[in-house]
Formats: C-alpha cells, sequence, structure tokens
C-alpha cells in the first residue's frame, strides 16, 4: 500500500525526508516503524511530529552522532530502549527495545524486514510480526494498542508468517492468545483469517495450564502491559516485578529511570507510551 501525504504538514514532511536522507547516507542500518510502517500493512494514515526508527542497541550512539552531526539536538532519553533526535518541533524516536526490556530489536528484525519507500526515500519497514509482537504488549490506561493489532491481522492475515509470530511470544503466549480470541470478537465474520491450528495450540495450551496447579512464585506479569497501573502491586503487595532481572532484563533503576520519564512527558501534556 502506498504511503499517504494527506495532510501531512509541509514542515513535518521535509523534517521526514531529511532525517531518512541522513541516515540513509550515513549507511546506518534502521527501521521504520511506527505510524508509517503501520500505514504500510493496513492504509490506516496517521500522521504525527515524530518518526520512529528502530535500531540494534550498538547502532543508537552511532545514529545520534549522525543527527548530531547535521545540527539536531539528541539525547539518550531511557537508557534501556529510547533515544530521541530533535529538530524544531519535530524530532524521531530511535527504539531499541520495549519499555518492559523484552523485546530488544535482533538481526531477526532486520533479517524480516521488508524493503519499500517513505514519501519517496528508500527503507526498509519493520515487518508485520514485529508490529504486532510490539505492539501486543500495549494495555495501558491511557493507550491500548488492540485495535492497531486487530488491524494489522485484518489487513495482513494472508501473508503473516504465523508459526514465526508466536514464536516471537514464546512463554508470554497468553499475550498473543488474548489479542486473537478478541479478533474474532470484532469481526465475527473474519473469524477464518487466523489459521486454526494456531487458535487449536494455543487453545490447548490454555487447557493444560488450567488443570495445572497454581505457580508458587508470587508473580505480577501486569507490568509488561502497563508500567503504572501495575506499581500498587510491585510495590505494596509484595509481588514480584516480572520486569526484573533474573526473570525480565531491567534493573530497579532502568524501571525507576522510565517512570520519571513518563511522568515527565505527563507534565509536558506529551502522549504517553509504554
Amino acid at each position: 500500500m502506498p504511503f499517504s501525504q494527506a495532510q501531512l504538514d509541509p514542515q513535518t514532511r521535509e523534517f521526514y525526508c531529511e532525517a531518512l536522507g541522513i541516515l540513509n547516507r550515513a549507511q546506518l542500518p534502521f527501521l521504520v516503524g511506527g505510524a508509517y510502517a503501520f500505514e504500510r500493512y493496513t492504509g490506516i494514515a496517521r500522521h504525527t511530529k515524530d518518526l520512529d526508527i528502530f535500531a540494534r542497541s550498538t547502532d543508537v550512539q552511532p545514529i545520534l552522532d549522525v543527527f548530531a552531526q547535521a545540527g539536531y539536538q539528541t539525547e539518550i532519553a531511557v537508557p534501556h530502549w529510547l533515544a530521541k533526535a530533535y529538530h524544531g518541533e519535530n524530532y524521531v524516536d530511535i527504539i531499541s527495545n520495549s519499555a518492559h526490556g523484552c523485546l530488544p530489536v535482533t538481526d531477526a528484525w532486520f533479517e524480516h524486514a521488508i524493503s519499500d519507500e517513505v514519501l519517496g526515500m528508500p527503507v526498509q519497514v519493520c515487518a508485520p510480526e514485529e508490529m504486532i509482537w510490539s505492539k501486543a504488549y500495549i494495555m495501558a490506561r491511557d493507550r491500548f494498542d488492540g485495535a492497531d493489532v486487530a488491524h494489522l491481522i485484518l489487513a495482513y492475515s494472508d501473508r503473516m508468517d504465523w508459526s514465526r509470530l508466536v514464536a516471537r511470544f514464546g512463554e508470554h503466549w497468553r499475550v498473543l492468545f488474548s489479542h486473537l480470541v478478541l479478533f474474532g470478537f470484532i469481526y465475527p465474520g473474519e473469524r477464518s483469517r487466523i489459521p486454526g491450528w494456531v487458535m487449536q495450540q494455543l487453545g490447548q495450551k490454555l487447557g493444560q495450564e488450567s488443570s495445572q496447579p497454581d505457580l508458587t512464585e508470587k508473580l505480577c506479569q501486569g507490568t509488561l502491559l502497563a508500567p503504572l497501573q501495575y506499581r500498587p502491586d510491585v510495590e505494596q503487595w509484595q509481588y514480584k516485578d516480572a520486569r526484573l532481572k533474573p526473570r525480565g532484563n531491567l534493573t530497579q533503576a532502568d524501571i525507576n529511570e522510565w517512570i520519571d520519564h513518563l511522568h515527565q512527558e505527563t507534565d509536558t501534556n506529551e502522549p504517553c507510551e509504554v
């Protein structure tokens, strides 16, 4: 599907093209995600003042360096996953992981990326499987990406690598299953877009787990979905935080830094993300 340019502010369009040109000339590896990747697969256009690019953690600083050399203001907003490059009111988000630390950008993201053009610029776009994988965890009070997941399935199910998608979620298969169950509710006439074997496999997992005794570990995985809404569980009710090492990939300092960043965004009326 072609990328829409309707209603895109000319200054913002110029910024996007300039930023992509800087990265292409530097020959640094990156993937376009966010609104433009979403439009690539669904045809739904959402124009914003930020451009989301995904990169390996080892490539973040080189990307910031080339933007700084071009006169952009740069910062590492949250070290374990988010950096930014500003130019006026517009900015680039450089994303190397999920906020909860469980979805690092690796070589596999690039191996399965799709070559395309954004605003006439040649780029690699995040694969639909990675988009669903990353969006599926976003279930905060102020942002829920379930509709995006449903639209991606509706638009791209016949070309989806379902085996790879299921494997992406691993032990978090319930997160994927919840979205697939909702898809059948949202589109009752489109349920066959999800392969029967996927629903059967995940349904069997659910049945097997339901017949087993509860885990003895007092664990809360809600923090992987909504970092603020489950703070009472880990701060007051003695549940273990699934983001923390060794089960997760974050330290308490990482989590505190991310929460501080969320509060800063709220104070400046910027949209919160998880």
